[in-house]
């Protein structure tokens, strides 16, 4: 991996490399609102290292997008708002930095795909344009150099005749397409950690696969680490190590991928597996979890998941469930998780 001779090293802690590559610890996040106190993400904490791919999940306005974007550091303060919890990178945590220091490491260490490409893309200039100021701005490269990078990396993410098309505006391209050059932008720095919002988002089926595989193999040629933020179990399991289920703001379950797709520890995650479709129900209905994720305004006292939870018990609506170690690797936020995983909860 080419690292950037422009960041200062002196960032980060002599012991740096004993320690993970990405570390989020206990992070709360608020957004002060005309209706009240929003939590948007209460305690999360969760590490990548070089070479591993997290997926995070859960459904929309679950804390995910907004704990991408803490780490980040692109969110909007006020009305945000971190009152507790750690981002490191390499040791060095990053809400301790200043603006300047943090710049440093945004984009070029630590890069975002956003979730709407077309939204993301500037309509007014060429993807060749945008492509390229990477390089102008980060590199101090000339624009005849840079378009010739902007064209590299076109060729990279696999945009058929680059050459040709790299003077073509976002509109000019498809879905899938656009996705790509917005992986080409977020590559271009040789980033050591890429997070992914929602990166097959309005895709096709045949796209999205094609997208999660471009992302698996540019991960085995650089080594970073990869954060993949989506609410579809069926696009990660062939790509993440391991999964961080979220719900209310809080990490409800986190396992090595193939553990929790065999034997899910918390409900939720049960409800989330059987709802995607399978070959083998052909005819049935679909599962669907009952209710609707709680209103962050107002949240329900004990487990935030009780109302919907077809398990509950008396202490689930009073006591508020801690992540419960259910072996080295594996965690879950439920009193009974040993039951859910027996399959003996009545």
């Amino acid at each position: 991996m080419v690292k950037n001779p422009s960041i200062d090293t002196s960032l980060l802690p002599a012991d740096a490399a004993t320690e993970p590559l990405l570390a989020v610890d206990n992070l709360h996040v608020e957004f002060t609102t005309r209706q009240g106190l929003v939590r948007a993400v209460n305690g999360v904490s969760y590490t990548v290292n070089a070479g591993e791919s997290l997926a995070v999940l859960g459904e929309s306005g679950s804390g995910k997008s907004v704990t991408a974007q803490a780490i980040m550091g692109i969110l909007d303060m006020p009305p945000a708002r971190i009152p507790k919890g750690e981002v490191r990178f390499r040791g060095t945590d990053l809400l301790k930095l200043s603006d300047q220091a943090r710049s440093q490491i945004r984009g070029q260490r630590i890069a975002m795909i956003f979730q709407d490409a077309l939204s993301a893309l500037n309509p007014v200039f060429t993807v060749g344009w945008q492509i390229s100021e990477m390089f102008r701005v980060h590199r101090g490269m000339g624009k005849r150099d840079a378009m010739k990078k902007a064209v590299e990396l076109m060729d990279r993410v696999r945009i058929p005749a680059a050459k040709q098309r790299v003077n073509d505006y976002p509109h000019q391209f498809s879905g899938g397409m656009r996705q790509r050059i917005m992986i080409a932008m977020s590559i271009a720095l040789d980033p050591e950690v890429l997070i992914a919002d929602e990166p097959t988002t309005a895709l096709d089926v045949t796209v999205q696969a094609q997208i999660m595989e471009l992302l698996a193999e540019l991960q085995r040629e650089s080594n970073m680490g990869l954060i993949l933020i989506t609410h579809d179990l069926g696009v990660v399991a062939d790509v993440a190590d391991k999964i961080a289920v979220m719900y209310a703001g809080r990490i409800v379950e986190n396992a090595p991928v193939h553990d929790l797709y065999k034997n899910p520890g918390h409900p939720y995650s049960k409800g989330l597996l059987d709802s995607i479709p399978r070959v083998d129900q052909k005819g049935q209905d679909l599962y669907a979890i009952k209710g609707l994720p709680p209103n962050l305004l107002d949240m329900p006292p004990g487990c935030a998941f009780h109302p919907r939870c077809p398990y509950r018990r008396d202490n689930c609506v009073t006591d508020v469930p801690p992540l419960y170690e259910i072996s080295g690797t594996r965690g879950s936020a439920c009193h009974y998780y040993r039951e859910v995983l027996d399959g003996t909860v009545e």
